[in-house]
């Protein structure tokens, strides 16, 4: 039998704001364990929550980047569940009036054909702590507590795992592009849950989903998917979907690359959410929603920007703008003088193909004027291109100016015309039969001279120089 996947994502994105959603203790990460506590994070009876403004702008803009309805009036909730991390036994959410709903984001395939992914709300909600545990000793860390979340839940549409990964990765894009979140998948700044079911071909019932919790790699979310997709379709074609396939909270298992099962899913009654009494209901004033709504150009309106403006193509644009730091990098480089069509390549394959092991364009040692002005060596016939390789080669490890780094491998290309002439004569008189072959009409000789002047010269010398000074003295 032929199957079609569902999914479904949900997104918690840590909003980037200096101190908590509902108290003034800090957000930053890494700190000493529950030092950046206090009595409305720690849940102490009486102390009572004051909302961050700075969290409601943040949702506001990411409403307007996804084509959301923003509501004017939005509620928070109690959302009732016992967990260690949790101390004050609920957690503060948006239930029945979210601030964001009705979005949409559209992703891009190689193929250049599109699909809009709906966005079904986006809520404000506090985080909880971080169990630590040490063999049989567990300990919480409440220092993450009250850190402000943005719940993106996304629309059952997606068909695949390639899609769901898409669309975390344009999702990750205009966050970054907005600057409402680092996303840092490592420090958990973006996490997600996949729901994910199937069901015959051409039916359009939704049946039982299963949810995988907290996957913090877009390679983890595709592997993970993958593996629920064949554990169900195995199930159905076995006979004992019911039985096996129930609605419940699984974890993925990145060691034995698979899902297994954490708990029976709750359902919203179980939580029995109610209005938070300590907190009024968020009423957002014009100016506010004016000051907001102006958000900055996001990844595909750069996209065709630099398709039109600059003449790349689009597949290259798409890389591009992928993330915020390499559209910097290459706008920067075209502000120092490189053209749009090398800066693309020794940008996206020359620099970019230089880095790993945690190093990221961001963190790049060779910077985009130091780029610039490498391209603009090979433009102006300073170096050839090969010769540039060895220039950012060394550039990667050495701290240096690039002419500096270009004198010290000696690579400048030979372009005296003196010089050159005086070599190719020389390797023309040493050659008189080849010559003769040449002029014979045996043209594919003229490669020979070209490698012997490029030999005579260690490899400095102009090649497209030498092939015109050559043509010259040989015919």
């Amino acid at each position: 039998m032929e199957f079609e996947v569902v999914i479904g994502l949900e997104v918690h994105a840590q909003l980037n704001t200096k101190t908590k959603i509902f108290c003034s203790c800090p957000t930053s990460f890494g700190d000493e364990p529950n030092t950046n506590v206090c009595e409305v994070c720690l849940g102490l009876p009486g102390a009572l929550p004051v909302l961050n403004k700075e969290a409601v702008k943040k949702a506001i803009a990411l409403g307007t980047a996804i084509n959301a309805t923003v509501n004017r009036k939005s509620i928070f909730n109690r959302k009732n569940y016992f967990y260690p991390d949790l101390p004050k036994g609920y957690q503060i959410s948006q239930f029945e009036i979210p601030i964001v709903e009705a979005g949409e984001i559209y992703i891009d395939f190689e193929d250049g054909t599109k699909k809009r992914i709906g966005v079904t709300r986006a809520h404000l909600e506090e985080d909880a702590g971080k169990n630590i545990h040490h063999g049989n000793v567990s300990h919480v860390d409440l220092n993450r507590a009250g850190t402000p979340l943005l719940e993106i839940v996304s629309e059952p549409d997606m068909r695949s795992s390639e899609e769901a990964v898409l669309y975390l990765k344009k999702l990750h894009a205009i966050l970054r592009y907005l600057d409402i979140s680092d996303a840092n998948m490592q420090e958990g700044s973006f996490r997600c849950d996949a729901n994910v079911s199937i069901r015959p071909k051409g039916d359009t019932k939704l049946y039982t989903r299963a949810e995988i919790k907290n996957l913090n790699s877009f390679k983890f979310i595709q592997r993970a998917i993958d593996y629920e997709v064949e554990r169900q379709s195995a199930a159905w074609e076995d006979g004992v979907y019911e039985r096996e396939v129930v609605q419940e909270t699984r974890l993925f298992d990145i060691d034995k690359n698979e899902t297994r099962s954490m708990r029976s899913k709750e359902d919203s009654a179980e939580y029995r959410y109610f209005p938070d009494p300590d907190l009024l209901p968020v009423m957002i004033p014009e100016e506010m929603l004016a000051e907001c709504i102006q958000i900055p150009e996001l990844p595909d309106e750069k996209r065709d920007r630099f398709v039109t403006e600059y003449g790349i193509k689009p597949y290259d644009a798409n890389v591009i703008t992928a993330s915020v730091e390499m559209a910097r990098f290459f706008e920067t480089m075209i502000e120092h003088g490189a053209s749009p069509k090398n800066s693309v390549t020794w940008l996206s394959v020359e620099l970019q193909g230089r880095l790993g092991n945690g190093v990221t364009i961001a963190t790049s040692p060779v910077d985009a004027q130091t780029l610039a002005l490498l391209v603009k060596r090979i433009e102006d016939g300073t170096i050839s291109g090969k010769a540039a390789k060895e220039v950012l080669d060394y550039l990667m490890q050495n701290r240096v100016d690039v002419d500096a780094a270009i004198e010290t491998l000696g690579l400048k290309q030979m372009s005296d015309e003196g010089a050159l002439v005086a070599i190719i004569d020389a390797i023309i008189a040493a050659n008189g039969d080849k010559v003769a072959e040449y002029k014979a009409g045996k043209e594919k000789l003229f490669a020979f001279f070209v490698g012997q002047a490029m030999k005579e010269s260690k490899g400095t010398a102009n090649p497209s120089k030498v092939n015109e000074l050559l043509k010259a003295r040989l015919h």
